[in-house]
């Protein structure tokens, strides 16, 4: 597993930063950003979970890392994570026909990240 080159309370706290401050972006651009750190947070938290379990499990795929959660994870976390991460994919890409997440969607998923990566660090079945 390669090292992660932020940490998950630096990629946290950048969300946070980019739904409160701006950071000098536009509010679409905020809402995007901050799911894509908070995306990449659950990412590294699913990957130090399941690399804790099957040293190797975490160079897969993020898709067949998620099949792979369920047996190492209680279900209704490995499914949570599931559900938020899908929502995180959709709100960091920009299409052009489709309205980004709205600052509401994004503190839903910030607080459910919060919480996942709490319960996948623990990694209590």
């Amino acid at each position: 597993m390669s090292t992660p080159t932020a940490s998950v309370e630096e990629l946290l706290l950048t969300a946070d930063r980019l739904l409160v401050a701006g950071l000098g972006a536009t509010a679409a651009g905020c809402h995007r950003g901050a799911s894509l750190a908070l995306r990449t947070a659950l990412e590294i938290s699913v990957d130090l979970a399941l690399d804790a379990a099957v040293p190797g499990l975490a160079d897969t795929t993020m898709r067949a890392k998620m099949l792979c959660l369920r047996c190492y994870t209680a279900a209704e976390t490995a499914r949570r994570t599931n559900a938020v991460w899908s929502h995180l994919c959709l709100g960091c890409h920009y299409h052009q026909y489709e309205i980004g997440p709205t600052q509401d969607q994004v503190r839903i998923w910030q607080a459910e990240v919060g919480e996942l990566v709490g319960a996948l660090a623990t990694n209590t079945p």
